[in-house]
């Protein structure tokens, strides 16, 4: 496949790398594209850009496109929270993502740590695992029309513990959980504009999980919606920017997938398998 990714943080909100050394070593690695997605801000977390940072975000990513312009793509996107503020800013792309629900004592994050995300089961939905889950795929449902997301990140985001636990939180066999997906699924395929699927890498490189997300379940959901995936690595540390690649690329050829989606000059182009 032609090396592309579209999910890349970088030192403005919690990757490890500075933009125009993760350009370098995208180049280095033969990519074809890099598209940055910091984190839209959100009040009081250190994990996303603020509101001044991203506005330099902007300003440099748009520098190092005409910098590299005869070496790489570069595209200036946002991963925007579906709890943040609209961006003012042009962008190429938003990747549009659900990282946790409200409660009555604020966020509850699905990706924090597992026992947070146990307590908070336990608290707010009385232990009661799938409740949880039906609550957070009815945002995901929502996505585009919060965000006007090209792209949807990390789908089942609040599965990432799952796979090391002993007793994984979710059922992802009930029937309660697979319709909850499947809705979620059928919304944004038909929303305003249909978005595409990421098949994300990152709680791979980030020892999480040995397989991407979405689940190959939801996969075949996302398939039989008539929706396209995009490959991507949810890059914190530029060293695993291509991570598990191959194996995203099987998982999708798997589900009857027999083309990858990417961007280019802003449009949505197709690669076959």
């Amino acid at each position: 496949m032609i090396l592309r990714n579209y999910h890349t943080h970088s030192t403005y909100c919690d990757g490890k790398d500075n933009l125009e050394d993760i350009v370098k070593s995208a180049i280095s690695q033969g990519f074809a594209t890099i598209g940055f997605s910091g984190h839209s801000p959100l009040p009081n977390e250190n994990w996303t850009m603020t509101s001044e940072g991203m506005k330099e975000y902007c300003k440099e990513v748009l520098v190092l496109k005409e910098k590299y312009r005869h070496k790489i793509e570069v595209l200036l996107g946002l991963e925007q929270d579906i709890f943040s503020e609209p961006p003012s800013e042009n962008l190429d792309f938003i990747i549009g993502s659900v990282h946790g629900i409200k409660t009555p004592d604020g966020i509850l994050y699905m990706d924090s740590t597992a026992d947070i995300l146990k307590a908070g089961i336990e608290k707010h939905f009385a232990g009661d695992a799938l409740s949880l889950a039906e609550k957070y795929y009815e945002l995901v449902g929502e996505i585009v029309n919060l965000t006007n997301a090209d792209i949807i990140a990390h789908l089942d985001l609040l599965t990432k513990f799952d796979e090391k636990e002993e007793n994984p939180l979710f059922d992802q066999s009930n029937p309660r959980y697979i319709n909850a997906v499947t809705n979620a699924v059928k919304k944004l395929a038909s929303a305003h504009k249909k978005p595409l699927f990421e098949i994300n890498t990152g709680a791979i490189a980030r020892g999480y999980r040995t397989t991407p997300y979405p689940s190959k379940a939801i996969l075949k959901i996302i398939k039989d919606a008539g929706c396209d995936v995009v490959i991507s690595s949810d890059c914190h540390d530029m060293r695993q920017l291509s991570c598990s690649f191959d194996e995203a690329v099987s998982l999708a050829e798997s589900c009857g997938f027999e083309r990858l989606a990417y961007l280019s000059q802003g449009k949505i182009e197709y690669e076959y398998i």
